[in-house]
């Protein structure tokens, strides 16, 4: 029989293209998502598929699935920060409540559970790069500090279900990650950039631009999560690509990339944004024998032609996306 494995937030940017990961590695996937920033559009190529199901559900809430599971992927959360500012209650019952209900799912099913973590947890670093022992610079009350905490918390109780009950636990420190699926819109670097080049508007960088970023492509991060994920350790790794770029130096790479004439404006830093980024990979190399190979400008252009392939009624779709029925809860 095949090995199981369910995928939370499948439905979204990297949770589809680790659907499509396992299903080509011979896996039956049981996909779920409760579409609050998830698009069906991202997994449809898959509902004909007899290898795969998906659930419509909310993993704050009780999450049953019939059957074995050999492995659990917890990738449900918003990630931009334009989501979590206008969700923040869900935010953090997603990393809180959400990774309660799968580790005990995990513990149930004796099902190995790897949970996305995210470089936000250590906040405005004063360690550069930063290490996997680094533990951060985090406001725990800015408004940022919904996601940071969330991920955080969702750390610690992986870890105590680790000790405590036995729950074989991975945890992935997800950096700035790109490709094919992104939204436009939603407040991130890149679909930021790209949509505003797209619609011939002037791109927009926050401060002086002189804060850093390092950026992955998609095909090496979910690389990375398929081999932290069989491997035996079970503590956090740095996942994501160790060559730093300015904001400013991209704003003028995305320019040149896309070939448009438009300006670059300044607009004030945000509350809590962090001035560096940079992960030190020492331990994916040396544990899961992993590094990113696809280069920036290769994986800007793969970018690129995605998003140029959308219609112009999807460049503006999810530009103000309705959080109205989800804000209170």
């Amino acid at each position: 029989m095949k090995k199981r494995v369910l995928i939370t937030g499948a439905a979204g940017f990297l949770g589809s293209h680790l659907c499509d990961k396992f299903i080509k590695e011979g896996f039956f996937v049981i996909g779920m998502d409760n579409l609050i920033t998830g698009d069906l559009k991202n997994i449809e190529h898959l509902f004909k598929n007899p290898d795969f199901d998906f659930y419509h559900h909310d993993v704050s809430k009780f999450v049953h699935v019939a059957g074995k599971l050999d492995y659990i992927l917890h990738f449900a959360s918003p990630a931009s920060p334009i989501d979590y500012l206008k969700i923040p209650i869900q935010t953090l019952k997603v990393g809180s409540l959400g990774t309660h209900n799968l580790l005990g799912l995990a513990k149930e099913k004796n099902a190995r559970i790897m949970i996305a973590s995210t470089s936000e947890v250590y906040g405005d670093p004063l360690v550069h790069p930063q290490t996997e022992e680094y533990y951060g610079n985090v406001n725990t009350i800015g408004p940022r500090g919904v996601y940071d905490e969330a991920k955080r918390f969702q750390e610690s109780i992986t870890m105590a279900y680790h000790r405590f009950h036995g729950v074989e636990t991975r945890i992935a420190r997800i950096f700035n990650t790109y490709g094919p699926r992104m939204r436009l819109n939603d407040g991130r670097v890149i679909p930021a950039f790209m949509g505003q080049a797209l619609r011939g508007e002037d791109l927009t960088v926050f401060g002086d631009g002189s804060q850093t970023r390092s950026f992955c492509y998609v095909d090496d991060e979910i690389e990375g999560f398929y081999r932290l994920l069989m491997s035996d350790y079970s503590y956090p790794v740095n996942l994501g690509n160790p060559n730093e770029i300015t904001i400013l130096e991209f704003a003028e790479e995305i320019i040149k990339l896309t070939r448009t004439s438009q300006k670059i404006i300044f607009k004030p830093l945000p509350s809590d944004d962090p001035l560096q980024r940079q992960p030190d990979i020492t331990k994916a190399k040396e544990i899961l024998g992993w590094e990113p190979k696809i280069s920036r400008s290769e994986g800007m252009r793969r970018t690129f032609e995605f998003f140029k392939s959308l219609s112009p009624e999807e460049l503006l779709k999810n530009e103000h996306k309705d959080f109205s029925k989800h804000n209170r809860k």
